[in-house]
């Protein structure tokens, strides 16, 4: 791989977070809907006790973070680390003012804290991490003795279909849609890839539960317009160098894609695999 691809896919990517976490944020974060369904079941599992000190790696707009600040209460302390300065901007709005929670702008694989932490969590991002063994590695120095770490990922593509439908047809007509040099973002989707890259950096204890739930994205052409409407600008782009003939072609394959999971009320509900591992120090 050329030296400077992760440098170049971490600028894109950080730019692309940049412009759209504020629609993410409104869209899925904020409401707790689509894959913030599993925010919960991710905290749980660590089991948060007051008075921890807690850091969010790759925290976003916060929406695991606030969580978290009510698990460790006035004793605890919680910090917030991410590589967008948009997302913390929004985390700092969104969350309450509290003199126990600190929002930082790091690079998971590079930060250092003094501090020691009690849990760690990492939620929807290990797969966006060019060297995610160095990620993990930070994470578990960061850990006291007794520490433990909470991770989730989406399954594989074909057990998430609201994004498999839509990234099998648009590969076909865009070849370059996922840059060259970017990391797979299912590349953790199976329980033995998760564990086994996790169990790498030295972490025991590991366990991996399999949570599926169903998320409804409403009709074709909803699923559709939203697509449209959401995606970061350097895709929009590519799909708007389609000429009409490809673009009706692209919207039908994708259409053909989800009649496995519509309804005959039109209605599409899909299945949606998150992976949630825990492990010790």
């Amino acid at each position: 791989m050329n030296k400077n691809r992760p440098f170049e896919y971490k600028k894109r990517n950080m730019n692309i977070w940049n412009e759209v976490a504020p629609r993410y944020h409104n869209r899925w974060a904020s409401a707790n809907v689509g894959p913030f369904q599993s925010t919960k079941r991710l905290v749980e599992s660590v089991d948060v006790q007051k008075g921890d000190k807690v850091l969010d790696v790759a925290c976003g707009t916060g929406v695991v973070t606030k969580v978290l600040t009510k698990k460790v209460g006035k004793s605890g302390f919680v910090v917030g680390a991410d590589t967008s300065v948009t997302a913390i901007e929004i985390a700092k709005k969104w969350n309450d003012r509290l003199s126990n929670l600190l929002f930082v702008n790091v690079d998971a694989e590079n930060f250092a804290f003094k501090e020691k932490f009690d849990v760690i969590t990492c939620q929807y991002a290990l797969f966006f991490f060019p060297n995610a063994i160095k990620a993990l590695c930070n994470m578990r120095k960061s850990l006291t003795n007794s520490g433990k770490v909470g991770i989730s990922v989406h399954g594989h593509k074909d057990r998430v279909p609201y994004f498999g439908n839509i990234l099998d047809a648009v590969t076909e007509f865009i070849p370059d849609y996922i840059p060259p040099g970017s990391p797979s973002l299912d590349r953790y989707g199976t329980k033995k890839a998760l564990k086994d890259e996790v169990k790498k950096a030295g972490f025991s204890k590991i366990s991996v539960e399999d949570y599926v739930f169903t998320y409804s994205p409403g009709t074709f052409d909803d699923y559709w317009r939203n697509y449209i409407k959401y995606v970061a600008k350097p895709i929009k782009e590519k799909i708007g160098s389609l000429d009409k003939s490809q673009k009706k072609r692209l919207k039908e394959k994708i259409r053909d894609n989800t009649k496995p999971h519509t309804k005959r009320s039109g209605i599409i509900k899909f299945p949606w695999e998150v992976l949630i591992l825990t492990a010790k120090y």
